[in-house]
Formats: structure tokens, sequence, C-alpha cells
């Protein structure tokens, strides 16, 4: 039977299976599956090494085996902090302001890819699947195939693909996607970020796209882009969220919430989650609102990210800037409006954090899904449900419909969503998250997995 080769950035082992989608949901995505065809997890260790060697560390966990690489510090600052997370990360999150262009950036970016293909590649056996992940390794495919691998290889984007306007502002684009069309099956989040993507390979690139069925022709190859929903470990979620970590950690927020209803938002520290803007957001409602100041506390969970990129520096200090000012002004002796939490909880803690939440705020300014919006639901008690406000501009807004809407931007929608979701009745709370569940519980992570891999393994058989 051929195994699932699993390639992505960072490898997280099995007992990280269920990681808050704060913290990165890539990790419950993949264990099962892993599990169930004895996959190989291949990544960068996330240690950094004096000089490069190749050596790759193995390991086999709970039935699945890792197999990580260590990389020199040079590598580290152009292919993950230059490339990554300073040029490919804002650009596709539309924020081409803090864009970076730097030619030692795309060098360190092409030769890191060229390492992870030359240490994959003997990982790789002649039948298996290969499933490459997200924008750290959008080349790889290519790389693979400059080895003579005919696997059947595949790639799934975990964050938006930008409108091609945008697109074209990044140096040698038509050579990035002309290496991703080595894959034979190409996944994105929504059906917008894919019709993106497949305007670009009309319009920039010449090829044949068919835009019912996401065939691409390109260079005598065919590749075939879809979209795939992630989900979540609906089942994991739930049985986490009956544990006595659970309860003490609702319990514990309960406490001290002094009979105010309690808001929380979850979110890596990064600027496309719109964390300034949200807590803005709060401001106007308390403005708005003066007297409702002991009606509300707001909780943020905002574990940090990427502490060597500029920008998040900047947006870390920002947000305690913006926090501290709004308790200034609104504390009382026994009341502080916002509480900023800059570190992470585990999955359980976080279940019994969401449950005894009455209102949870998702407000990115661009995001590829948003895992926290489902865990949020499925967290909740059916009898007494929470309501979830959701910005439209991540994708997860486009399966949940019955979310309280927002545009993340405006002070005053975010303001008036807020209130919304303060007085909603018992009734419409139940009836919005009857039609939320659904989606959240049908549309799993386990169900993402198999339509990927499924049609990994058939589509364009030519």
């Amino acid at each position: 039977m051929s195994k699932l080769v699993v390639i992505s950035n960072r490898v997280a082992v099995p007992k990280a299976r269920g990681v808050a989608g704060a913290q990165g949901g890539l990790a419950g995505a993949l264990n099962s599956a892993l599990k169930e065809h004895r996959g190989i997890w291949f990544g960068w260790s996330g240690e950094e090494c004096e000089e490069y060697t190749g050596s790759i560390n193995i390991q086999r966990t709970d039935g699945v085996t890792t197999a990580t690489m260590d990389l020199p510090k040079q590598d580290v600052d152009e292919y993950y902090n230059g490339y990554a997370n300073s040029t490919l990360w804002p650009l596709f999150h539309y924020r081409i302001d803090l864009t970076e262009y730097e030619r030692e950036f795309g060098k360190g970016y092409e030769r890191v890819n060229e390492r992870f293909a030359e240490s994959a590649a003997p990982l790789i056996e002649p039948d298996d699947l290969v499933w490459v992940h997200d924008y750290h390794l959008l080349p790889l495919g290519e790389r693979l195939r400059a080895r003579g691998l005919n696997n059947r290889i595949g790639f799934f984007l975990h964050i938006p693909w930008p409108p091609t306007r945008l697109f074209v502002s990044l140096p040698f684009h038509e050579r990035l996607v002309e290496t991703m069309l080595h894959y034979d099956v190409l996944g994105f989040q929504t059906g917008e970020w894919l019709e993106s993507f497949l305007h670009y390979c009309r319009k920039e690139l010449g090829a044949t796209v068919d835009e019912v069925t996401g065939r691409v022709e390109y260079g005598g190859r065919v590749t075939y882009a879809k979209a795939y929903p992630i989900g979540i470990d609906f089942a994991h979620l739930t049985e986490q969220g009956k544990t006595e970590e659970a309860k003490i950690a609702g319990e514990k927020l309960l406490a001290s919430t002094r009979h105010r209803t309690a808001a929380i938002g979850v979110d890596r520290l990064d600027y496309s989650k719109g964390l300034p803007e949200r807590i803005d957001g709060i401001a106007r409602f308390f403005d708005q609102n003066p007297e409702r100041v002991r009606d509300l506390i707001y909780i943020q969970i905002a574990p940090p990210s990427r502490e060597d990129v500029e920008s998040y520096q900047k947006i870390r200090k920002e947000l305690e800037q913006k926090t501290g000012e709004i308790n200034g002004a609104r504390s009382e002796v026994d009341i502080v409006p916002i509480r900023y939490v800059n570190r992470g909880h585990s999955l359980a803690e976080l279940c019994g954090f969401y449950r005894t939440a009455k209102i949870c705020l998702v407000t990115p300014l661009r995001d590829g899904m948003n895992l926290v919006a489902k865990e949020y639901i499925a967290a909740q008690d059916p009898e007494d449900p929470g309501v979830l406000v959701l910005s439209r501009f991540a994708g997860a807004a486009q399966q949940m419909e019955e979310a309280v809407l927002v545009n993340p931007h405006s002070p005053d929608d975010l303001s008036h969503a807020i209130k919304t979701a303060l007085d909603m009745p018992l009734k419409e709370r139940k009836r919005r998250y009857e039609a939320l569940i659904k989606t959240v519980r049908d549309d799993n992570v386990q169900d993402w997995t198999k339509n990927f891999a499924d049609d990994l393994a058939l589509l364009g058989k030519e």
C-alpha cells in the first residue's frame, strides 16, 4: 500500500494534535491521515545549525514517522523571515504596503526549497502520494520533478491567493506560478482564492483553463485546481471540551468576570488578524455605550509569532498601547474592560474559555479560513450557545453565513455587531448555532483530508 508523505515548513509531532487554530491548525488536520497511511511528515525542525549538512532526524511516535532537518541562520533569515513572511505573507494578505521585495530573500527561498527536495526525495517511494503544504514551499513540486519523481504530488495553500493585479507586483511571479503547475492537484481554501488563481493562469500565463473543472493545461502538463475548505477535528475538540482541564478553565474565566458577559478573541499575533482594528471597535462600543462597561469584558489571547520580523514587533507594541489606553480610560477599582494575554493555551483550556464566553470576535482583515471560528461554535452549549462575530474577509465566512458578519475595518460596524451579539435573545442564538454547527460538524478535517487525498490519487490521470 502506498504511504502518504506530507511536506511542510514545520513538523508537528502527534502529541501536538488538535493544537488550537491560533497556534497552527496543520497538526490537527493531518495526523489522522498520516496514521491511516503509515505516513511520513517531513520539514524544518525549527532549529538553526552552524552549517547545512542535509542530515535528517527521524523519529516514530504514535504510528507517524517525522523527519526533520536543521537550517543555517542565513537560510532562516532569507527563506523564512525573509521571502516567506516578509514578501509572500503580506502580499497574499493584500498588504502590499508591508511587502518587501529583496533579491536575497528570493535566492534564499529557492535555495531552501532545493534543500527540501534534496532531503525529502530519498524518503519517497515510487507509489507514495506526496502532499506539500503552504506558501513556504510553492516551488517544491517542480524541484521534486527535477529529481525524477513521477509520483502524484499535490499542494494545498492555507492562506488567500491574491487578485492578479496584486500578485503581478511580485518579481518573477510567472516563474513562481510555473513551478506550481508541476503539481497534479492544487488546493485552495475557498472558491474566491481559486478563481483568482485561475484568472492569473489564463490572463498572465496564457494557460488553457477550464473554470468548471479547474483543469489547467500549460507547458505540456495538466494540473487540477480546486477549493477544499478546511475543517476542524470535531470529535477530538468535543472530547477536549468534556475534560476536567476544560471545566476548570471555564470556571476560572467565569469566576473572574464579576457577572459580566465575557467576549473572547484567540488569534496568533499577526497584522492579518485585525487586532488593532478590533480593539478600536471595542473602544467605539464603549464610547457609544458607556453605561455598558459593566456588562462586557473582552479577553484577547494572542500568542506571539515571528518575533524576528519587524512588522510583528510593531503590531505587538500597537496592541499593548491601544489596550492600555482603553483600560486607562474605562477601568474602575473592580473593573478592567480588556484583558490582553500574550501567551498560548491548550485546546482543552480554550474549549473551556470558548464555552464560557458568550461572544467570540473573529475579525481578520484577510484570512484563508480561520479555524478559531469553527472551534468556538463546536465548543458551545447547544442549550445556551454564544454568538460568533465573524469578518466577511475570513474564508470561514463563506461557510458560516449565520454568524454576525462584520467589516473589520469599520469601528462602527464592529461596535454595532458587539451590541447585536450582547443583546441577542436565546431563541435567535440557538437558531444561528444550529445552522453553524451543521457545517462545522459535517465539513470536518477528516473529510477535508480524504477529499484531497482521493483527488490526488485519481484526478486527471491522463
